[in-house]
């Protein structure tokens, strides 16, 4: 009888699993690792860094918050998950002179560290 119950429960799972349109790995995050090195060796230092989802239509709040730069030759980690299992992301610093440097496509997936460099 446990067993029976046992595979009725394994079915429901499965089952459960084709409704909500598949991967549980998207549905429930997964264990891909987002963390990258933020590394500024431009000469300049860097007031604002922003990051978004390429997905999304606008940038995500900005990174380094509100009293803090990256000077160059100095480094900050940065976690990209935003629980949606997104890897591709865009990115855009902003430096003490006024110069914005973007990138887009960047996979945080894949890579452990970003450098920004003149």
């Amino acid at each position: 009888m446990k067993k029976i119950a046992f595979a009725f429960v394994g079915l429901l799972a499965l089952s459960a699993c084709e409704t909500t349109g598949g991967n549980m790995a998207t549905n429930m995050g997964d264990s891909r690792n987002r963390v990258v090195n933020i590394n500024n060796s431009t000469g300049m230092t860097m007031t604002h860094f922003f990051a978004s989802n390429s997905q999304m239509s606008s940038w995500g709040p900005e990174q380094l918050g509100p009293t803090t730069v990256l000077a160059s030759g100095r480094t900050t980690t940065i976690n990209f998950d935003d629980g949606t299992g997104a890897c591709i992301y865009d990115f855009k610093a902003r430096f003490s002179n006024g110069q914005e440097l973007k990138k887009f496509g960047v996979n945080v997936c894949v890579i452990s560290n970003y450098n920004y460099t003149r």
